[in-house]
């Protein structure tokens, strides 16, 4: 039985079916090549932006920012361009964008969602039609007669609606759960690479404050006066000596004045 003779047997249903295949079978190359492509690189793209992370920043920015065109190197870029960021921020950029990279992993999921529910029933209400017009034709005189030979072969031929509706959405359940399994083990990828990185990062984070704390301290305890300065306090203290110094009151001029004059007696 060829191709086209399946699809004139199968009924009015097998050319939404067909449709449905087609949908289904371009999804599944679709992802099957971008998670080929993800799995290869992936490993060795983690493991250069995390080595470069302990020994330069700027050098994992750069190795992070070339390879853009990988989800895990979007999900490890997006924190490192942030200029010195907080350790949360850094941790929310990270959140953020290991959201996005796995709603576009999700790509096609919906599409198998429907094949893998709709198959089936195009397939069995193919063989409900296919059904109906082969004993439609019965009349109760013609049973056991020659004349029903030909509604065996009607329901056979039925029947081949509902095959292909359960190919088509076997074939799409398996594709789609292995997707999904790639997808929580992206998740895990993520999640593993992403703290690793915020790991780091709050290690040099601390070592930099602890850095321009002692460097501030050290200048507050060696602080430079210049000679100007030191002359003008000088002149100042003087000044206030001045002021500060006691005065005689009248009474006690009085009384200084008076043992000074002579005494006539």
């Amino acid at each position: 039985m060829t191709f086209e003779e399946l699809i004139e047997k199968g009924g009015p249903a097998m050319w939404p079916l067909l449709v449905l295949s087609i949908l289904s079978l371009s999804t599944i190359i679709d992802r099957l090549w971008f998670w080929t492509n993800l799995l290869i690189k992936e490993k060795q793209t983690v493991n250069r932006v995390l080595e470069a992370a302990r020994r330069d920043w700027s050098i994992a920015t750069e190795m992070a920012r070339r390879t853009l065109k990988q989800p895990i190197g979007r999900f490890l870029y997006a924190p490192l361009r942030l200029q010195n960021p907080e350790p949360e921020v850094f941790k929310l950029a990270l959140e953020a964008s290991a959201d996005d990279e796995l709603a576009s992993m999700r790509k096609g999921d919906k599409l198998l969602e429907g094949v893998i529910a709709l198959a089936p029933m195009l397939g069995l209400l193919g063989t409900v039609l296919g059904l109906i017009g082969s004993l439609g034709s019965i009349r109760l005189g013609d049973l056991g007669t020659s004349s029903t030979a030909g509604v065996t072969v009607g329901i056979g031929e039925a029947l081949i609606s509902t095959a292909a509706g359960l190919v088509v959405a076997i074939v799409s359940l398996v594709f789609y759960r292995l997707f999904q399994s790639l997808l929580f083990n992206q998740m895990k990828v993520f999640r593993k690479s992403g703290n690793e990185l915020e790991l780091l990062y709050r290690q040099y984070w601390q070592q930099t404050s602890l850095n321009t704390l002692n460097k501030y301290n050290s200048s507050d305890n060696n602080t430079y006066f210049p000679p100007t300065w030191n002359q003008n306090s000088q002149s100042i203290s003087d000044s206030l000596e001045k002021n500060t110094k006691p005065t005689d009151s009248p009474a006690e001029k009085d009384i200084d004045r008076t043992s000074d004059e002579p005494d006539n007696n």
